[in-house]
């Protein structure tokens, strides 16, 4: 489920407050509708109240029907003429009609409404009317005659079309010593038309119109989030020169900006204070190097000779490997895409012209950015670990989840698990002695690591089962 969530900080703020303002406003579409729905029962249990009462004193005091003067008309001839008393018109009371019957009137289609029930009975006893038994029912206008009559009457009186006329009428009826009193009142309900999900509809659109303005808000901060994001990603890989970044959006990202250039440019000064105080070392060092090597030929005793000889080299070699890890990462020219399957075959040549056991298997042909330089350094390193550890080494290229992985498996007694991490630090070496042609100077597997981690990927260290070391060269395939 989490892999659906958005993971960027935009997405994410604008998810919350989305669901935030849809549930509030969720919440406040719902009430409204209550309420909504309550005052149109309130309204129409009134109705039924006001007609019982009326129907009750009409009972008792014989009131007759009110009749209605339509008003003077105009003859054939245009003359105006006072309405007979036949054309008068005898409206009964309320637009609907009372009457008495032994039984309930009820339909197949009726509904019944207990809590209108309910509430009318309460209004009609706090108007002093008593009863032993009440219901009150819903039905369409067009099952029910009675109602289709009156409905007809409203719409002549007051103009409206069949199509403006109540779909539903309520039939209310209450029992008193075995004769029903029944009424009739329109259905009135705006909200039935749409129901709860109108509101919670119209609170979506709201919601989204809202997250849309906020989305534009937010895409002012996040923008600029985002390029520094990208430029420092590019500048942790690698660390060149470039022109600092434009400070934009809010006054806070604006600062951050500000900052990030200031510190890029520290670092970068940094970096070249580094390299020249490296170069100063390469030349100040190599230098007294080269001339002892040069004043150890004038030993006479040979074996002495060796020795020394063998202390100095020694000493250059680690030298070039201290010096070439403070280097790794600054490159002159940005990273070429190259033939990876190719790239090992070189490097298996250079082992097998020393008649060394290396094997490539068969492998995949993937392209990658690379820097060739110091990939074949960390695959050279890999390699000849296997070789010194393990006396013989299989390399293969396979891909996994986008990223090329450079294998390299030996048969040696590979490292406790507790020293792998250990393994990969400078100058830590996976045998006691200091005796170069057993173990080197400790630098190898880091060096791999760093060529690794500049191109963005990584190197892993493993135990096989069957025994030996496996060393996974990951790197993205971009």
């Amino acid at each position: 489920m989490t892999r659906f969530l958005p993971k960027s900080l935009l997405g994410q703020v604008t998810l919350a407050v989305a669901l935030t303002l849809l549930v509030v406003q969720g919440v406040n579409a719902v009430v409204a509708w209550n309420i909504e729905k309550d005052r149109a029962e309130a309204a129409l249990v009134n109705m039924l109240g006001l007609r019982f009462v009326a129907a009750a004193r009409i009972a008792e005091e014989g009131f007759p029907a009110v009749r209605i003067d339509p008003g003077p008309r105009r003859g054939a001839e245009g003359e105006r003429r006072l309405p007979r008393r036949a054309d008068r018109v005898a409206r009964r009371f309320g637009n609907t009609d009372f009457s008495r019957s032994a039984e309930f009137p009820g339909f197949s289609v009726d509904e019944d409404r207990p809590a209108i029930a309910r509430r009318l009975g309460e209004t009609l006893r706090n108007n002093g009317r008593e009863f032993d038994d009440i219901r009150v029912v819903e039905r369409p206008a067009s099952a029910d005659p009675v109602a289709q009559r009156f409905l007809r009457r409203m719409a002549m009186r007051r103009g409206l079309q069949q199509e403006d006329l109540p779909k539903t009428v309520a039939v209310a009826g209450i029992s008193s010593g075995g004769t029903w009193e029944v009424v009739r009142a329109p259905v009135r309900a705006p909200h039935r038309h749409f129901g709860p999900a109108f509101p919670i509809l119209r609170a979506a659109a709201l919601t989204a119109l809202l997250c849309f303005v906020l989305w534009l808000i937010l895409r002012r901060i996040t923008g600029p989030l985002a390029q520094l994001t990208k430029r420092t990603e590019d500048f942790s890989q690698l660390p060149v020169h470039a022109s600092p970044m434009e400070p934009q959006g809010p006054e806070d990202v604006r600062r951050l900006i500000a900052a990030h250039n200031a510190m890029e440019a520290r670092i970068g000064a940094m970096i070249d204070e580094k390299d020249v105080m490296l170069g100063a070392i390469g030349h100040d060092l190599k230098t007294p190097l080269a001339a002892l090597r040069v004043r150890v030929e004038g030993v006479e005793d040979e074996a002495t000779r060796s020795r020394m000889v063998d202390s100095i080299e020694d000493i250059t070699r680690t030298l070039d490997e201290i010096l070439l890890l403070a280097r790794i990462g600054r490159a002159d020219r940005p990273a070429e895409r190259t033939e990876l399957y190719a790239l090992l075959v070189s490097v298996i040549e250079e082992f097998e012209d020393m008649n060394q056991p290396v094997a490539l298997l068969d492998g995949q042909r993937l392209a990658a950015p690379v820097h060739l330089t110091w990939l074949k350094r960390g695959v050279r390193n890999l390699v000849s670990n296997a070789l010194r550890y393990g006396g013989t080494a299989e390399v293969s290229l396979t891909r996994e989840d986008g990223h090329a992985v450079i294998r390299i498996e030996d048969d040696g007694p590979g490292i406790p698990e507790g020293r792998i991490a250990e393994m990969l630090e400078p100058f830590t070496r996976g045998e006691a002695s200091r005796n170069r042609a057993t173990g080197g100077a400790g630098l190898g597997l880091t060096i791999a690591r760093a060529v690794a981690e500049q191109h963005g990927g990584s190197l892993e260290l493993a135990n096989r089962q069957q025994g030996g070391l496996r060393a996974e060269l990951r790197l993205p395939l971009g």
